[in-house]
């Protein structure tokens, strides 16, 4: 990963390939942001004229290179927008700050050291800017010729990512700037963990090979961990993961890995979907819906990050993954619409539509996690494409059983950056759901989709658990054109409020 540093050096100090410069749309054309006081002086005062003459407008994510003037150590000048400039006596918001040093860091591959001079007026800022530009550098080139995978030939310097990001006029011995440099750090490298690992293609990725995946980061973080096989399962009565994962040759998994702390006095269960490829089962996906259904195990993903990133926070909470693993393939041995399920709970499920399996998953793994009785719950999931429609690719939606605990996770979604929704939980759409031959149907009215996963999720959280979902299926895997930090493929959504959900609930305020 990039490597990070703070910096006492100014912008016309720092050695290095390029210096980062924030600029805004003011009232009458471009200004030039705090921290760029010493490239403007460069400039002889006229850089807002000069990047006007190239173009630029200060819009949100525009990045302008320019030669650096005499007096300034790096050969390079970016200039990225940050968008409208701020009231007077106000600064600019943390995602502002993340996404603009994001998109300045993909527009420096190939560059050893960059400096970041954009307004770091405190150490939120200065995290902003360091997450953002660390999370904006990632790459992933494992199945390149010329990345990093086996026999791979020696990289290629021009594609490589920015190298050293320097986040300059910080105070690098001052104790909020240090820890926030040290938390944006393990912030960000789980994050790409989470990205890496859904960006892994599914011969690369299967449910053994991701619980060997958490099995190594147990043992090099200290994590208590446990892999529950195909015939623990079978043995266990996991009727829903056996049933979803009966029809692939990769059988199933359950992991649970688990960060404990000895002053700890609330834990924090989060459960995520698994589905390291998802067909659609027997309920075969139709073409085109099928080629990025590796991204479908995205929330155990995120929820795997989310635990070794408190391990390595050393958050005074315990918080327990549990990652429910399955391929969804259709064969001689799949479950079939119409088959009876026996869940891990003992209720039975009339399985209608084989490629709603996410819910399946969850359910079993719900129920075990409920049986530890947590303090709260929350689950992750690419669940649901009626999520995608109602509120797009940016935002994921957030059902709970409480309505306290889902204002509190929109509020902290909100807080680190991540845009959601609270979405209803309407009692009349579990009707629906109603089957003449079992306890519950995994289908029920058509319209209203996503809550109606929600609502059959609820039935298998144990009773006064306050339980909240993420549906993940709108930001989990970005298809266009990489923007701000995010970029093409894999994104982490929900790393950063699972791990401000830790950080709140370690400090006694779990909402």
């Amino acid at each position: 990963m990039t490597a990070l540093t703070l910096s006492t050096s100014s912008a016309a100090t720092v050695r290095a390939d390029a210096v980062v410069v924030g600029v805004a749309k003011g009232p009458k054309g471009v200004v030039v942001a705090l921290g760029a006081e010493a490239v403007d002086k460069a400039f002889g005062g006229k850089l807002a004229a000069v990047l006007d003459t190239l173009g630029a407008s200060g819009a949100e994510g525009e990045v302008t290179k320019l030669p650096a003037a005499d007096g300034l150590k790096a050969p390079v000048v970016l200039a990225v927008g940050l968008g409208e400039a701020p009231a007077k006596g106000d600064g600019y918001g943390s995602e502002t700050l993340r996404r603009a040093a994001g998109s300045a860091a993909r527009a420096l591959t190939g560059s050893k050291k960059a400096g970041f001079a954009l307004p770091v007026e405190d150490a939120e800022a200065a995290a902003a800017v360091s997450e953002g530009a660390l999370l904006g550098a990632y790459t992933f080139t494992a199945y390149r010729s010329n990345g990093n995978g086996k026999g791979a030939k020696k990289n290629d310097a021009k594609s490589a990512p920015l190298g050293e990001a320097a986040i300059l006029g910080t105070k690098p011995r001052d104790k909020e700037f240090k820890a926030a440099a040290e938390r944006a750090q393990a912030l960000a490298a789980e994050i790409n963990r989470a990205r890496d690992l859904i960006n892994t293609p599914s011969n690369g990725l299967d449910p053994k090979s991701f619980a060997a995946e958490a099995q190594a980061a147990a043992k090099e973080f200290g994590l208590k961990v446990e892999v529950l096989d195909e015939k623990a399962l079978k043995k266990g009565g996991y009727g829903g993961l056996m049933g979803v994962g009966q029809g692939s040759e990769a059988p199933p998994r359950l992991v649970r890995i688990a960060h404990t702390h000895a002053k700890a006095t609330k834990t924090l269960a989060l459960v995520g979907k698994g589905i390291t490829y998802d067909s659609g089962g027997i309920s075969l996906k139709p073409a085109g819906h099928n080629e990025t259904m590796k991204c479908d195990m995205s929330g155990a993903a995120a929820v795997f990050a989310a635990v070794v990133a408190a391990a390595k926070l050393g958050l005074e909470v315990n918080v327990t993954g549990w990652l429910a693993l399955a391929e969804n393939m259709p064969s001689g041995s799949a479950t079939r619409p119409g088959d009876v399920l026996t869940m891990y709970s003992g209720k039975t499920v009339e399985v209608l539509n084989t490629d709603a399996e996410g819910r399946l998953v969850l359910a079993d793994a719900l129920t075990r996690a409920s049986e530890e009785s947590p303090d709260a719950i929350v689950d992750v999931a690419t669940l649901t494409g009626a999520m995608v429609l109602a509120l797009g690719h940016r935002h994921f939606g957030i059902m709970a059983n409480d309505d306290a605990f889902r204002t509190s996770i929109h509020e902290i979604a909100e807080e680190v950056g991540e845009q959601s929704w609270p979405m209803p939980m309407p009692a009349h759409l579990r009707k629906g759901m109603d089957s003449p031959v079992a306890d519950i149907a995994n289908m029920g009215e058509r319209m209203g989709g996503g809550l109606v996963a929600g609502l059959f999720l609820k039935e298998f959280v144990g009773e006064g658990i306050p339980w909240a979902h993420l549906d993940i299926a709108g930001p989990a895997f970005h298809e266009g054109a990489p923007w701000g930090y995010t970029p093409k493929g894999g994104t982490g959504s929900a790393v950063r409020t699972l791990v401000r959900l830790a950080e709140r609930t370690a400090a006694g305020d779990l909402g």
